[in-house]
């Protein structure tokens, strides 16, 4: 069975264009040899691995060899996902020639060139599709337009051995971090995710070197990570938005944002500055300015609040060093602001509170950016953030707002796959959630729920799945420093006056 699932996997990487007819022969003996297998049976014609499925299915099969051979020293998602991307990286072209191929496409058009990438990310495994596809999606029709939800699946849950295990290991600082150009080709470790099959394309953004590559979890389509060549924390700055403005003019089909650059309020890693962008229209992208703004001095740079949850201001124009130039004026402006009636605060005792979440973007060939305005301030009746999800939706959402959730798009925990299955069943059979150790925290959004429904066999899951998106879009609104009240709409207005001022 080996011998077939060796074949049939070299066989994968002949097909995918990952090596040639050529290389078969070497590519076999490779993983002969990251098998410890001295002998070989060539099979006849194997099964085609032609779904993300029947890969993981042949990498399954090497696996449960790997373990049963003592390979893998514990039969553990983590040692095993180490072990499958040693065996994948003897598929996969050196980094030289994938920059090559990447660039020929790019000057033929940027759209093949990432097209051959993403492609490219997924053969290898790098993008472990099948547990993507695990991931449960909704859409929420909500005021603001559809919103997307995720339950987040793919990430492995974390292996209780594997945690003590690494608590007990020296702490390396190579690599810095997971996104450090030091990962491609990294073996990985307990405690760090094997990157034998990564690899990067070496792009310059705003004249500094960066690195381009696609998130392993791909929460929405063609979902990349654009990163500084060095580390060096993230900051939300004027040349934030020229590194923003300068990828999107590179590839125009992509959207680029940052999140933000202070805790509470930044859901991403703050120590290595870096985007996130993609191929997909946001809820966001789509909403429609509700109310035109101009800003004395910038007449030709069209500017309006967004209809959205959270507090948006959004800026067109054809000259993107003009929207560089206000969008660091807003920026100031924000930064030192304070309305103690809208209770909104620069600082407090010396911590600063206001930022931006910056999100850029080619419409119809003109620049476009969203400045998404943030707070990170704590009050005693929300220790966790004023402008963060409130205590009520914790039992869905308790954790940051990140860029990606800003935009409209939910990633939950995995916790949620199983809960809201079973609350939708207790719920139809009338038992005591409140008395249940894992669903009672959903106890209060359930007496409330049946207020407004008729809960049956048929209709229960689809009512908690709606009913979760929109507990999502009313944390969107917690989280927007402005309400979308008469009262809101007010000082949002005095803020934009003060950038005038």
């Amino acid at each position: 069975m080996i011998d077939t699932n060796i074949k049939q996997l070299v066989e994968y990487g002949i097909a995918n264009e990952l090596i040639e007819e050529e290389d078969r022969i070497y590519t076999t003996n490779t993983i002969l040899e990251m098998l410890k297998k001295d002998s070989y049976e060539e099979p006849g014609e194997v099964p085609a691995i032609d779904t993300p499925e029947k890969l993981e299915e042949c990498l399954k099969g090497i696996l449960d060899y790997a373990v049963e051979n003592g390979l893998i020293a514990e039969d553990s998602v983590v040692l095993r996902d180490l072990f499958d991307t040693k065996i994948m990286n003897a598929l996969v072209p050196k980094p030289s020639q994938i920059i090559k191929t990447f660039r020929e496409k790019y000057a033929k058009s940027p759209e093949e060139a990432t097209d051959f990438y993403y492609k490219l990310s997924r053969a290898t495994d790098y993008i472990r599709t099948y547990r993507v596809a695990r991931d449960i999606k909704w859409v929420k029709p909500t005021e603001y337009g559809d919103i997307d939800i995720t339950i987040n699946l793919s990430k492995p849950e974390k292996d209780p051995k594997m945690i003590a295990l690494a608590k007990t290991m020296s702490q390396s600082s190579y690599p810095k971090c997971q996104l450090c150009m030091e990962n491609e080709g990294y073996a990985g470790r307990i405690n760090h995710p094997a990157r034998e099959n990564h690899r990067i394309i070496p792009i310059e953004v705003n004249g500094s070197k960066w690195g381009f590559q696609y998130s392993p979890y791909v929460y929405y389509n063609e979902h990349c990570i654009v990163f500084n060549g060095q580390h060096i924390p993230m900051k939300i700055e004027k040349a934030t938005f020229q590194k923003l403005f300068s990828f999107v003019g590179q590839f125009p089909h992509y959207f680029l944002g940052s999140n933000a650059d202070l805790p509470i309020v930044g859901g991403s890693i703050l120590t290595h500055d870096h985007f996130q962008g993609g191929r997909y229209t946001f809820a966001m992208t789509k909403a429609p300015v509700e109310t035109k703004i101009t800003f004395a001095g910038y007449e030709d740079v069209e500017a309006g609040i967004v209809k959205w949850p959270m507090s948006v201001i959004r800026l067109d124009g054809e000259d993107p060093d003009k929207i560089i130039e206000l969008a660091d004026k807003i920026l100031g402006a924000w930064r030192g602001y304070t309305d103690e009636d809208a209770y909104i605060f620069a600082e407090t005792d010396g911590e600063p509170h206001n930022t931006i979440t910056p999100i850029a973007r080619m419409r119809d060939g003109k620049y476009e950016m969203d400045l998404v305005l943030r707070n990170n301030i704590t009050t005693e009746e929300h220790p966790l953030g004023l402008y963060h999800p409130w205590e009520q939706y914790h039992n869905i959402k308790k954790e940051n707002i990140g860029l990606i959730e800003v935009m409209g798009l939910a990633v939950l925990p995995s916790r949620l796959k199983k809960e809201l299955t079973d609350l939708a069943q207790a719920i139809v059979e009338g038992r005591n959630i409140g008395a249940d150790e894992v669903l009672s925290k959903h106890a209060p959004w359930v007496e409330e729920l049946k207020k407004r429904h008729t809960f049956t066999p048929d209709n229960a899951l689809d009512i908690v799945l709606q009913e979760t998106g929109k507990v999502f879009t009313e944390v969107l609104e917690d989280a927007g420093v402005y309400k979308n009240t008469q009262e809101g709409r007010n000082a949002f207005l005095r803020f934009v006056d003060t950038v005038n001022g």
